[in-house]
């Protein structure tokens, strides 16, 4: 019975006769056609481009895990800190060396030195001096290998502190303090949420119009659109389900989107364009299963007719029915509906 009425109200409004006014005292607006996207729904999945997990490159205990699952982290932060005392040795053990190479490389020099000024004055042979050479370069040779330890070893100690490689989310923790680990073992894992991007799959009979135009826009909850920054199509499609995967590459975002990985979310690939009547969002008046909207004819005519619209738009909603291009409608439809009831008492 509700509905019944409310459908009855809704016919009354519509069978309002048109009013003439000789200016009306509120905003319109011309609907026109423009061009808009082609463009195909399909579901995707929002990815971290950049997601890895941190191991450890040298041997140690857990002294202490600075950072847990859901905390943010800060690019080059501590994120982990493993025991050194056997790094620290193996770096005092090559300072040593260094140490030791360095004094051999001197005396060596130092005599090839000697050697070389009275080798030529001939009062050494041939073979003494080449004995000299070959003890110098040897020792220059030993210094490079003392140095090269000593830069491997300080290298290994620097590899004890563990530091996020960029900033983001720990989303997995793999050790806990006191725990011995290994070259390779995983510590943490976390992502960035500074880089997103969306992974769709697109039907084969789609893909030759994605390539041309490479465009494409995630739609969120809101019904806002961000346009992707460049789209990486992949060169085979998978044979169980004739579709190719396509990663939507997103540019930079803020927090306040509300995109997290592994939502999903709807993305509009654009498949070609056309022209079509536009109507602004403002002028168009929705009451209950009625759409309509208040037009102004050229000769200042005020009626209230029903349209059908479509997609909402950036612009506004795509007209299917209902307003023909160039008419002239409305932007306060309230202040339209006062008007036109009171100018309707008037004419009375």
């Amino acid at each position: 019975m509700k509905a019944f009425w409310t459908k009855l109200a809704a016919a009354s409004l519509l069978a309002l006769p048109a009013v003439v006014a000789a200016d009306v005292p509120f905003q319109t607006a011309t609907v026109e056609r423009q061009t808009l996207m082609q463009e195909r729904i399909l579901d995707g999945r929002v990815e971290a481009v950049q997601r890895s997990t941190i191991s450890a490159q040298t041997s140690g205990r857990v002294l202490e895990v600075l950072y847990d699952v859901d905390d943010f982290v800060e690019q080059g932060a501590v994120v982990v800190q493993l025991s050194d005392s056997e790094q620290q040795a193996r770096v005092r053990a090559a300072e040593g060396s260094l140490s030791e190479a360095r004094a051999r490389h001197q005396e060596a020099t130092a005599e090839f030195e000697r050697i070389e000024a009275i080798f030529a004055d001939q009062l050494v042979s041939q073979a003494e001096f080449d004995r000299a050479r070959a003890a110098r370069d040897s020792a220059r040779a030993r210094l490079e290998s003392a140095q090269a330890s000593l830069a491997e070893a300080r290298e290994q100690l620097g590899y004890t502190t563990v530091v996020a490689p960029y900033p983001g989310i720990v989303t997995e923790r793999h050790v806990e303090v006191g725990e011995a680990v290994s070259p390779g073992a995983p510590l943490l894992t976390g992502i960035s949420l500074e880089q997103l991007r969306v992974s769709i799959n697109v039907p084969q009979r789609l893909v030759d119009s994605l390539r041309r135009h490479r465009e494409a826009h995630v739609v969120l909850d809101t019904g806002e659109r961000i346009a992707a920054e460049s789209l990486t199509i992949f060169p085979f499609a998978d044979p169980a389900t004739n579709t190719f995967q396509v990663r939507v590459n997103l540019p930079e975002l803020e927090e306040t989107v509300g995109l997290f990985p592994g939502m999903f979310v709807k993305t509009a690939i654009k498949l070609g364009e056309d022209r079509r009547l536009v109507v602004p969002s403002e002028a168009v008046i929705f009451r209950s299963e009625v759409v309509a909207a208040y037009v102004v004819d050229p000769d200042g005519r005020i009626g209230f007719r029903q349209i059908r619209v479509g997609r909402e738009l950036p612009e506004g909603f795509e007209v299917l029915a209902g307003l023909r291009e160039g008419e002239r409608v409305a932007l306060d439809p309230v202040h339209a509906g006062i008007f036109l009831k009171e100018t309707q008492q008037v004419a009375r």
